[in-house]
């Protein structure tokens, strides 16, 4: 079951931002001395397709659409910044690639926060909870985990459920792709059997008609917002918006849209 929670140890307030000189390595910085690649904007990469997180939307302002692309456009607004949503491979962000290279500020993308990450990036507080999944076309023999062994089961490339499938599927056969899009079409296409990953993206393959989840597993995962490491002081303004939205019901409301049983 996927649980509602933010860190409670965020920043106490929010710092006002507002655009400043240029920094001596000739990056952009705010007042609070948090840098941007771009004055004045906050940008942010996230690895699009992934339902409910983020999405392609043609007539949303900013072209994207899901929780993630919510939270990072209150987050933005309440910094005083304009926002810019850029595609990018999950690899490239999960790897600090794409956010030590200058290419974003940000990385909305449900990204679990984890050690490992953690030595390339640094993380804003947990903004959602979440757990691994195994999806199949319904009326499969495939009850559970233990049902994998000669299975051709779909993964995405650098992810936890990745990892979660090479610890514990034994015998199956992991087919990896660079996104949960080639992954759905594999398993409709009848190249893999079955999909292990992030509990929501399967709930979201259901709702599609012709899919079920057989298995949950509680892996204990909090997504947070990645940033360049080092930048501690545009995780602080980060922390600081969460812990607004969080306490004025904001969050909430992002939250139920996406999540609300109905």
């Amino acid at each position: 079951m996927t649980l509602r929670t933010l860190s409670s140890t965020a920043a106490a307030a929010v710092l006002a931002l507002g655009l400043a000189a240029c920094g001596s390595d000739g990056g952009e910085t705010t007042d609070s001395g948090a840098a941007l690649i771009k004055a004045g904007t906050l940008t942010v990469c996230s690895d699009v397709p992934y339902p409910p997180f983020e999405d392609f939307d043609k007539n949303s302002e900013t072209g994207f659409k899901g929780f993630d692309i919510d939270i990072v456009s209150e987050v933005a607004e309440r910094l005083d910044l304009e926002i810019e949503i850029k595609d990018s491979s999950f690899d490239a962000l999960q790897s600090g690639l794409a956010l030590n290279s200058g290419q974003c500020d940000l990385a909305a993308s449900a990204m679990t926060i984890n050690d490992d990450r953690k030595k390339n990036l640094d993380f804003s507080d947990g903004y959602y909870d979440s757990a691994q999944s195994l999806l199949v076309p319904a009326g499969s023999k495939i009850t559970g985990i233990d049902d994998l062994d000669g299975v051709k089961v779909g993964v995405q490339q650098g992810t936890t459920g990745k990892d979660y499938a090479e610890e514990n599927a034994k015998g199956a056969e992991l087919i990896t792709f660079p996104s949960d899009a080639e992954m759905f079409a594999a398993i409709k296409a009848g190249q893999v059997d079955a999909l292990l990953q992030d509990l929501p993206v399967n709930l979201d393959h259901v709702k599609a008609g012709g899919y079920e989840i057989v298995e949950e597993y509680s892996t204990e995962e909090e997504y947070g917002l990645a940033m360049k490491k080092g930048n501690t002081a545009l995780v602080e303004d980060v922390n600081g918006a969460l812990e607004e939205m969080r306490d004025d019901g904001a969050y909430d409301e992002l939250y139920d849209k996406y999540f609300a049983v109905k």
